[in-house]
């Protein structure tokens, strides 16, 4: 069984999170994929640690470099850089980040490559487009910061607050995905390739859902709620005797079964609370009310007794717990890598039909030196 990607080069220019995680994905769908670091440096991230992993590499790096090939080229050398321009006529990908205009100057930009490699998918991964922006560094947190994703998240008389994670990155390496295999597709219908652009700003923008069209529709910009949800209740953590559940009713019957669940049947028929509109509009009395009833026992109870009566709820947890429970699911959250690197988190897709290939560790800095610098300076 051949994997989907099997036979597809990428040349990964990408460093740090985006980019990095596109092609990691890429790699698990099973391309090869070609990591072009700086010598003696390598990706930013190698090192920010801690925590730093047993056998020495930082954590971040290794949470989106698996299954890769990394290659050492210094591009200010002219020997380097003509390998990489090799490796880049062979490739049917190349993913890059660097700021616009730094690889045309070098000749790896989308025109002069594109001329050698007609069928060559190129991504472009910037932080605010490559027009009036262009000179912009794109970085998560100041994209959460100017992208309205913190004017939405936090408490609602604290501060703008940042996603617990590089969310924007993350989302913006699932697009550039999305985009190259797109792409893929296109190439097979009319034998060329064309450029992928995909910006952070653009990313999170598309993420933002219902917020964003809110804003839109009103003219207003939506404001932070903390945990609370602008237009359902409850959809909200609720404190219980010992901790925090999250409730999210999303319709009449769901809402119905919780206050049976609860104890307080009468709540489901009282004016104040019988339609979603209502609810939204009496909230701080519903919460009071129901948070009188879980009082009476524990997250974890109320989690397994509400979800025995069909209402979505969840104990609020931490990640370890998180992947405990999917491995409790059956869901197998992790994969092993080997070489004494620590596991990893599996592709989030199952496919009926093909499967991800086995993954390998990501690499040290330099590993496949030799082989690929072989490979690149043979004409054969």
């Amino acid at each position: 069984m051949t994997a989907p990607l099997e036979g597809i080069l990428v040349a990964d220019f990408s460093r740090v999170l985006a980019g990095p995680m596109a092609t990691s994905m890429l790699a698990d769908l099973g391309a090869t994929v070609v990591k072009v670091e700086r010598p003696g440096v390598g990706d930013d991230t190698r090192h920010w640690g801690p925590p730093w992993t047993a056998v020495g590499t930082a954590s971040y790096f290794e949470s989106a470099n698996r299954t890769k090939r990394s290659v050492t080229l210094d591009l200010r050398d002219e020997g380097d850089l003509a390998l990489a321009r090799r490796l880049v006529r062979r490739a049917d990908v190349l993913v890059e980040n660097f700021r616009a205009g730094t690889l045309d100057r070098l000749g790896l930009g989308y025109d002069a490559v594109t001329a050698d490699n007609p069928r060559l998918v190129y991504c472009s991964i910037t932080g605010f487009g490559s027009g009036a922006g262009a000179a912009l560094p794109g970085y998560d947190f100041v994209v959460q910061a100017v992208g309205g994703l913190m004017s939405i998240t936090g408490d609602p008389d604290g501060e703008p607050t940042k996603a617990g994670v590089a969310l924007v990155d993350v989302l913006t390496g699932k697009d550039a995905v999305i985009g190259i295999l797109a792409a893929l597709a296109e190439r097979e219908r009319s034998g060329r390739g064309q450029r992928v652009e995909v910006a952070l700003l653009s990313s999170l923008l598309g993420s933002l859902v219902n917020q964003a069209t809110s804003c839109l529709t009103t003219g207003e910009a939506p404001r932070r709620m903390g945990n609370q949800h602008p237009s359902i209740a409850p959809y909200e953590t609720l404190r219980c005797a010992d901790g925090m559940l999250a409730v999210a009713c999303g319709n009449d019957g769901q809402f119905a079964r919780l206050c049976t669940g609860v104890g307080r049947p009468e709540l489901a028929e009282d004016p104040r609370f019988a339609t979603n509109a209502n609810r939204v509009a009496h909230r701080a009395d519903l919460v009071t009310a129901l948070e009188d009833a879980l009082s009476a026992d524990t997250a974890a109870a109320w989690q397994e007794r509400l979800s025995d009566a069909d209402v979505p709820v969840g104990e609020v947890g931490d990640i370890g717990t998180a992947i405990a429970r999917a491995r409790a699911l059956g869901l197998e959250p992790t994969v092993d890598v080997g070489g004494g690197h620590p596991p990893q988190v599996r592709h989030p897709v199952t496919y009926s039909v093909t499967t991800p290939v086995p993954p390998t560790a990501p690499p040290a800095l330099g590993e496949h030196d030799d082989e690929i610098r072989r490979w690149l300076a043979d004409d054969t």
